[in-house]
């Protein structure tokens, strides 16, 4: 497996494969990978002639600088992890690789990105449109593979590649949780063993306040409820959480479009999100 940390390697290795016929697919990572990222990965393995992951912890993303410094950085565990999923390529430029001296240009998706995430983080998603651009151009690839777990940032990617005409095919796959529920991310690992073992009430608030929803329940009473439950488990405090349209990520007009629940709550000092299909 190869780990490249140039745009000149990256592009030359990518040259190559399309030039013996293969397809492409990438899987964007900020490292710090655990099994939810390595199932991405074996979806690209299955369907994709080579497969790159990019490590790269973006900081045009954060909005908070402390967050910034504290992400868990583990590239040689995941070069390691990504070895037994079959990945061709690990890309893992550093950050004047990226954004070199005079980079001024900041890419910004409307509509899906304005509420819930883009309400209490403002650039987050300006952040992730610009770097997420950038690595479609660097790979070449034809297919993107992002996690469900962060739903507002799939849909985002998908207006992105539809409305700029990006010649990639965007995957969005199932999230992966442990065996409690508690969805796989990253920022779990900075969670106390004591806060760990309250993590999974979010998860289970959002299920009850959904089967409400679903058996006739008024949606603000259910909503009201799951919040509810989830700070009585411990948690520090809940910024979100709403059902909304799956899709435009706006408030619910039509009842018989998919929706989705998505959550945001603080635990422990750590920000836990989830979302699931309701």
């Amino acid at each position: 497996m190869l780990i490249l940390r140039t745009v000149a390697e990256l592009r030359g290795q990518v040259a190559a494969w399309k030039a013996e016929g293969h397809s492409v697919g990438v899987v964007p990572t900020m490292g710090a990978l655990h099994e939810g990222h390595l199932s991405l990965a074996r979806a690209a393995r299955r369907e994709c002639g080579r497969v790159i992951t990019t490590i790269f912890v973006n900081p045009k993303q954060f909005n908070n600088p402390d967050d910034l410094l504290k992400y868990p950085r583990t590239e040689e565990n995941d070069a390691v992890l990504l070895a037994t999923v079959g990945v061709d390529t690990v890309f893992a430029p550093p950050v004047d690789e990226v954004y070199p001296g005079g980079f001024v240009t900041n890419i910004s998706v409307g509509g899906v990105s304005a509420p819930l995430e883009g309400a209490l983080r403002p650039g987050h998603f300006d952040g992730v449109a610009t770097v997420v651009t950038k690595l479609f151009g660097m790979t070449q690839a034809d297919r993107g593979y992002f996690g469900q777990k962060d739903w507002q940032q799939l849909q985002v990617v998908r207006q992105l590649v539809r409305d700029l005409n990006l010649k990639v095919e965007i995957v969005g796959c199932e999230t992966v949780r442990d065996p409690d529920g508690l969805a796989m991310s990253s920022r779990n690992q900075r969670l106390t063993s004591q806060a760990r073992s309250k993590a999974p009430a979010l998860y289970a608030a959002m299920l009850a306040a959904a089967r409400e929803f679903r058996d006739g329940t008024p949606l603000q009473g259910a909503l009201g409820r799951a919040r509810a439950a989830v700070l009585k488990e411990g948690f520090d405090r809940v910024e979100y959480i709403e059902l909304v349209d799956a899709d435009r990520l706006g408030p619910i007009t039509d009842a018989t479009r998919p929706l989705r629940l998505l959550a945001a709550a603080w635990l422990d000092d750590v920000r836990l999100i989830d979302n699931i299909a309701v």
